[in-house]
């Protein structure tokens, strides 16, 4: 069996809330996730923090697929954008030639100012493997990680910005729902034998969680927490098949 280990960035970066985009910050972070030798990297949440809805051809976009193409190297994209005069929580995928190769509408929304949920799982044959993109609060949401699974998923990434209800908790919010993340993480990994990476920003934002991981079917395999970095990560993809043949009857 010929050997599928591609490496996986995710960069939980710290936003600019001076009222500034935060272009600079993303292609820094392409190069560098590039200079890694990662085959794709994936950003936070609402990643270019602009007050103003992007369409897809928006200057700051064709940027960051510049960088794409010059870095050799497949990114994921998320925040508003708006396409058919209607506005979406949307995550891009563009490729190592800076093309936009698929795009993914939050389907669950949670507070966001969409003006509606998007319909369709996205699940994407890349150069390194199969991947599904989800948002957020999708997370929480079994069916569409199994729906993933049946078209073939091998990876699945999740941009967000987790966040908690402190009603939800007596005492220590952050830490408990902190803990909660990570399980569901894991949960969804190991209900369909497959890897799943999580990737906030850092926030000061007091009900936000700064934190970011990948995960197999058994563990975390990479975290960041509370500061701005880049985490990479070595996964191989043949791992599904025999956890598979492990655990007979998951994720058929």
């Amino acid at each position: 069996m010929k050997r599928r280990t591609p490496t996986i960035a995710l960069a939980q970066i710290r936003y600019n809330h001076t009222g500034k985009h935060n272009v600079s910050i993303i292609k820094k972070y392409i190069k560098l996730a590039s200079e890694k030798r990662a085959d794709i990297v994936c950003f936070p949440e609402t990643c270019i923090n602009r007050p103003k809805k992007l369409p897809l051809d928006h200057k700051l976009i064709k940027e960051i697929q510049e960088e794409c193409k010059n870095n050799s190297i497949w990114a994921i994209i998320t925040d508003y954008f708006v396409t058919n005069k209607k506005i979406y929580k949307m995550a891009i995928l563009i490729d190592r030639k800076g093309r936009i190769k698929g795009k993914y509408k939050k389907i669950n929304l949670y507070g966001d100012n969409a003006k509606e949920g998007g319909k369709r799982i996205f699940v994407h044959k890349t150069d390194f493997g199969k991947i599904g993109i989800v948002i957020c609060w999708d997370l929480a949401f079994p069916k569409l990680f199994k729906k993933m699974k049946k078209a073939g998923a091998e990876i699945v990434f999740c941009s967000a910005q987790w966040c908690y209800e402190t009603r939800a908790y007596k005492e220590d919010p952050r830490g408990g729902e902190l803990n909660l993340l990570k399980s569901i993480l894991l949960s969804r990994a190991f209900e369909n034998i497959n890897f799943v990476a999580v990737c906030n920003p850092v926030t000061e934002e007091r009900d936000l969680i700064s934190y970011s991981a990948i995960s197999s079917p058994h563990k975390i395999l990479a975290e960041i927490k509370d500061k701005e970095g880049l985490l990479t990560t070595k996964l191989d993809l043949n791992e599904i098949k025999k956890f598979s043949k492990i655990y007979p009857g998951k994720a058929k």
